[in-house]
């Protein structure tokens, strides 16, 4: 087992000091190689998405562009059978500041 590593800090009275100032234990900002984490990481294990599939994987299928309808023109919606309605569908909830 390695020897433990002295990290840089203030000396004894000036970490009690401290201590007792912040009413608590302060953290060390400073970086040191035994706290951090080791550069070689294991490759994460990620499940499989549905792009994955060998069979019927077509770019086609799978392209969200190709998802993209053209923008719904209103206006042809309210007059759509004929009869014009006399207020066109609006998104979400309204709230009516005029009336009082």
């Amino acid at each position: 087992m390695p020897p433990k590593i002295n990290h840089r800090d203030v000396s004894p009275f000036l970490q009690a000091l401290r201590a007792f100032l912040l009413g608590r234990q302060p953290t060390n900002a400073l970086r040191f190689e035994d706290t951090i984490a080791a550069r070689t990481q294991p490759p994460p294990v990620i499940p499989d998405g549905v792009s994955h599939k060998y069979s019927a994987n077509y770019y086609l299928s799978r392209d969200a562009r190709r998802e993209v309808c053209p923008p719904v023109n209103l206006t042809q919606q309210a007059i759509g059978d004929g009869v014009k309605k006399t207020k066109l569908p609006q998104p979400g909830v309204t709230f009516e500041w005029d009336k009082h």
